[in-house]
Parts: C-alpha cells; structure tokens; sequence
C-alpha cells in the first residue's frame, strides 16, 4: 500500500512539472534538466556522485513525497531544450530525462552544504544564469555531418514521460550481463585491461579475476563496489575507453566502387581520388594521416605482386614485421614520422584491404583507430575499376599515385669475391638502416675503413656474380688508357654507365701515394665503382669528389690504387684475388664494357 501511494506521488509531481512546464514558454526562464528520481536519499547520493564523474552542474533536491531528484543546471529554458538533446543523443542521459522548474524543486542534497535555492528561488533576480553555469554549446549540424544542411524547424517538445530509475540493482545487473554475447564480455575485460583493472586473459569468462576488476574500477569512479557493473557503468567505462577517438569524427563510409564498407575518422580525412588499385583519402587538417582502400580483380600471383610493390612505396617505411599467407597478407612499417598498416585478403577473384598511415608518437589513438577500422571492414560486391582515375599524373616515381621509397643515397662497388663480398666507398655505408645490392638483396657491413675511405659488404642471400674483380700486381703506367663503370645516375637506369679516360697521375694533388688522378669524367654516383685498365685488371676504385676545396675541372677524378684496397680487404679477413701477371693481352671496347658491367653493382643506403 505504501509503495502505491509512493508511485501516485511520485506521478502527481510529474504531472505538476508538466503543468509548470506548458504554462511557460519564456525563453529566459531558469529551469533545470531532471534526469533521475530515487525514493532513498543514500541511493540517490550514490547516483549524484556517479553522475559528478561525467556531468557539470549535477545537483540534488527533495521533490516531496519522499522522492529525491537528481538534476543539472541551472539554465535558462533555451539553453536547457539544447542541453536535453545533446545529452541524450550523446548518451550521458537516460531517453526520459525532462525540463524541471525551480518552483517543484525543495531542499539540496547534493552537492553537499550547497543552497542554490535559498528560500526557494535560484538566485538570479533578474532572470539570468550566473556565468559558471551556463549551459554547454550544442554540436551544430556542421560538426555531426560532412554535408551543410538547411536549418530544420524547431522540433515540437518531447512529451516528459515519468521519471525512472535510470540505474539497476546488483541484480537486475546480473540479469541484464547474462544477455551479452561472449564478445561483448571479451570487450568488456579489454576495456578494463586498458583502463588498468584488469591483467588477466581475455576470454569472456567473468570469474573472480575480472569480479576484483570491476569492483576496483567501481570504486575509482565512485559507484557503489559490487562487482557487477549495471548498464549505467558499462556506458561510462566505454565512454572513457572511447574517449580518445573524440574529434577523429569515426564514421562508416560505403565506398561502393571500391566495393568495401568500414568506419574512417571523417574529421582528419578526406577523400582524394582513384587510383587504382587504390581509392585514396588524404590528411585535411594537422593530423598527418592518410587511408587507402585497397580493391582490385587478381588471383594469387597478384597478390603477391602487390605484397611487393606496397613494400617500394614511401608510405611503408622498411621498419616492421611483415606476413604473408597464401591468401592474405599485413605489412607493418614505422619510422619516426610515421607508423603504417596494411592488411589485404584474397577471396573469390577479389583482392581487398586497406592502409593506415598515421604520425608516430600518437601510439594510443593510432592502435584504437586500426582496431575500429578492423572491426568494421566489410567487403561488398564489386571491386575498383582498372580505369577508375585514368587521367592522373604519371611518373617513373609514381605508383598508382603514390611515390617510391627512394634510398638516402646510392653509390656503386664491384664483386671481388665468387660468393658475392661486395667493395664499395665508405661514404655509402654511413647511417643506414638498411643496406641493399641492386635495389633487392640486403647486404650488411663487414668492415669499414673510413681513413682509406673503403667498406665491404657481405650479402645476406647468396649471389652469383657474372664477373669478379681481379686487382693489378703493378701499377698502371701513366696516360695509359682507364674504363670505369659506376651507376652514374644512382640507380635511374638499370645497368652501369662505362666511362674512359687516362691515368694522368699515381699520386694526389697534395703527393698521396695511395690516390690515383685520372682525366676522366665522373658523377656522384660512380663513386666506389671499378677503375679498370685495359686488361680488365683492377687498378684502383673511384673516391668521392673531395669536399669544401676549389671548384677542379669537370674531367678530373681520383681513385683509391689497388694496393690499397687489397690492404683494406686483408685487414678484414677477405683475401682478394690476383690478376695475370703483366704481358695479358688487351681487350676490346666491347670486352672490357661486359667485363667491368658484370663485376658492378649498385649500393643503396636507406632511412
């Protein structure tokens, strides 16, 4: 009989806040938005402190026939429609949230020894809200959706259905938990995990592990401890998981050329172009990011060719774990600008996937975000047309649309051993995260000498070189003829440049010993190449153009001898091979441009 006549008071109240609501329409009044009723002052307190860790302005008052609401405000009338709608459809607010006027609220409860009221009025005489409470500026359309959109009509005001208990017993708790799937209670330990409560497997099973974990949570976050988190609580720990998406605007796209459906953060993206097998969005703010969505025709071999070709591209930096399936295949790349992921499947003839490219040191959003676009990827029917952004920019450097990594700096060196040991000039060595020969087989330092200037390279895959350098018992003599080969152009084109000249001098311009003058023309890049004479003897390797002197001819290089770089190679263990002994026949243009092309290789240093 009493809970009866509690409920009749309760709606009696109600009904009275609804009269008081028709009968003002001034936009200026000050109101409040009531967004829970408890019958027990402890429990309403409890909830007034839950509500504090999400809300500003949270207050509490009696109501009369022993009920106790809970509020926040105040605002003018406005102000306070606006917050209504925002708080609901931001889900802070249970959906039967309503305007309150100050006339049915009595004595505060909450906060504690606050008097907002007085004597019954909120103290603004003059109808105005005091500064520090005014109300939250709503989202404007703007922000909730890319298209600008016409004004709506004001919408007509939401009946004010009777206050519910917006939160649930332990037991009603228990109930409504039993209904989650086995991944939403895996996702409940994940967040906890990350909120720091919760250290053990993730397995879908609440036992005593995840029961301490939410307990702790609950009570870092002032809800009653009891181990079984309600509805209410899940919301808020979600929301604070999620909390660090906010402003990446995560919404789902249909890409329906593409084929593929998933959620992008809209706010720091945008869509660019085609190219395919690429549909590209690109950063448009300070974020530097960029997404591409991956769709195309192809079978196996296809994707394998794209497993390879997305490893060329700057956007894949050489640093990270990379896998590849029979099917599918991730590629992970970081350096310190940026961290990129990619992941693409093969199934029924369609190859389709994406790539995150996302600044380093925002480690936190970066791994949220991909798990959220992982989670969401879904293939469509179709996929990107061959022809789709036909008339884009084309460029050796490009691959559809997008650059090549290119290396720090390319050099040349020259086998001098059947197994591949590799000498090169030790200015193409330094700083490199990676080492390759030829642009593909990666290759490590063996031995360095910057004094001589001079570096071996071991390849780490085994080669067959066409040719091997064999170096000149004997110096050559003056003005006799030279050939050298080098990668003139760093690797532009895919075969060494031969170039000829003369021996003008075996010493330096200062009197080295160990340097060689040659008339000859060189560039950047043919340094570290072989000087050969024209027996095909190795007589020397061509040395970087010294720095910071005078301006010297176009047609003047130098050399390191052969002597010296046999030394060098002694030094480290290699044993370098011999040439005939004097009285070898000469050979052709011909002969000597195969011979030296065989033996030299290009040398890349990449970041």
């Amino acid at each position: 009989m009493l809970r009866i006549l509690s409920i009749c008071l309760a709606v009696l109240t109600i009904g009275f806040a609804s009269m008081a609501h028709a009968q003002s329409n001034n936009p200026d009044e000050v109101v409040w938005v009531q967004i829970e009723a408890q019958q027990s002052l402890a429990r309403a307190t409890d909830r007034a402190t839950a509500y504090t860790t999400l809300l500003q302005d949270v207050n509490g008052f009696a109501v009369g026939g022993g009920w106790y609401a809970i509020v926040v405000g105040p605002y003018r009338r406005a102000d306070a429609e606006l917050v209504l709608r925002q708080y609901r459809r931001d889900g802070l607010i249970p959906r039967d949230s309503f305007i309150q006027t100050s006339n049915r609220l009595r004595q505060q409860f909450w906060p504690v020894g606050a008097n907002v009221l007085g004597n019954g009025a909120v103290d603004a005489p003059d109808g105005t809200v005091p500064p520090q409470t005014e109300a939250p500026t709503p989202a404007t359309p703007e922000e909730e959706t890319p298209q600008v959109a016409e004004a709506a009509p004001a919408p007509a005001p939401e009946p004010e259905p009777e206050p519910e208990p917006a939160d649930e017993t332990p037991a009603q708790a228990q109930r409504s938990e039993r209904e989650l799937s086995r991944d939403e209670k895996k996702e409940l330990q994940v967040m906890l995990q990350w909120a720091g409560f919760y250290t053990a497997a993730i397995d879908g099973s609440f036992g005593r592990g995840t029961r301490n974990s939410m307990a702790a949570w609950q009570e870092a976050n002032n809800f009653e401890k009891t181990g079984i988190l309600t509805t209410l609580q899940r919301d808020a720990l979600k929301k604070q998981y999620n909390a660090v998406l906010e402003g990446l605007g995560l919404r789902t796209v249909r890409d329906t050329q593409a084929g593929i459906e998933m959620s992008l953060p809209m706010d720091v993206i945008a869509f660019d172009r085609y190219e395919p097998p690429f549909a590209q969005y690109t950063p448009t703010g300070d974020v530097d990011a960029r997404v591409l969505l991956i769709s195309q025709p192809g079978d196996q071999d296809t994707l394998f060719g794209l497993y390879e070709i997305m490893q060329t591209l700057e956007i894949v930096p050489l640093e990270g774990p990379r896998e590849r399936g029979n099917s599918s295949f991730t590629l992970v790349g970081e350096n310190a600008r940026m961290i990129s992921y990619t992941e693409a499947t093969l199934d029924n003839g369609e190859i389709k996937g994406f790539t995150l490219i996302w600044p380093a040191g925002d480690e936190e959003r970066r791994r949220r975000l991909l798990a959220e676009m992982r989670s969401s990827f879904t293939r469509m029917p179709g996929v990107l047309s061959p022809s789709a952004g036909s008339a884009s920019q084309q460029s050796i450097d490009l691959i559809s649309g997008l650059q090549i990594r290119k290396p720090k700096i390319s050099r040349s060196g020259f086998f001098v051993t059947q197994s591949g040991d590799v000498v090169t000039t030790s200015a193409a060595v330094q700083s490199c995260s990676r080492i390759t020969l030829d642009g593909d087989t990666d290759a490590e330092v063996t031995s360095d000498d910057p004094a001589r200037g001079i570096a071996l390279l071991k390849p780490k895959a085994a080669l067959s070189p066409l040719a091997v350098a064999s170096f000149a018992g004997q110096p050559a003599r003056l003005q006799s003829e030279v050939a050298l080969a080098g990668y003139s152009f760093e690797g532009v084109l895919n075969a060494p440049s031969i170039s000829f000249g003369t021996l003008a001098d075996v010493r330096g311009l200062q009197g080295e010993q160990n340097i060689s003058r040659l008339a000859l023309r060189a560039r950047a890049g043919d340094a570290g190449g072989p000087v050969l004479d024209r027996t095909g003897a190795v007589i020397g390797m061509l040395t970087a153009a010294p720095e910071g002197g005078p301006q010297l001819p176009e047609d003047v290089s130098f050399a390191v001898d052969a002597a010296t770089v046999v030394a060098a190679s002694s030094d480290a263990g290699v044993k370098l091979p011999q040439a005939a002994a004097e009285g070898a026949s000469s050979l052709t243009a011909f002969q000597l441009s195969e011979k030296a092309s065989g033996m030299t290789v290009l040398v890349s240093c990449w970041e």
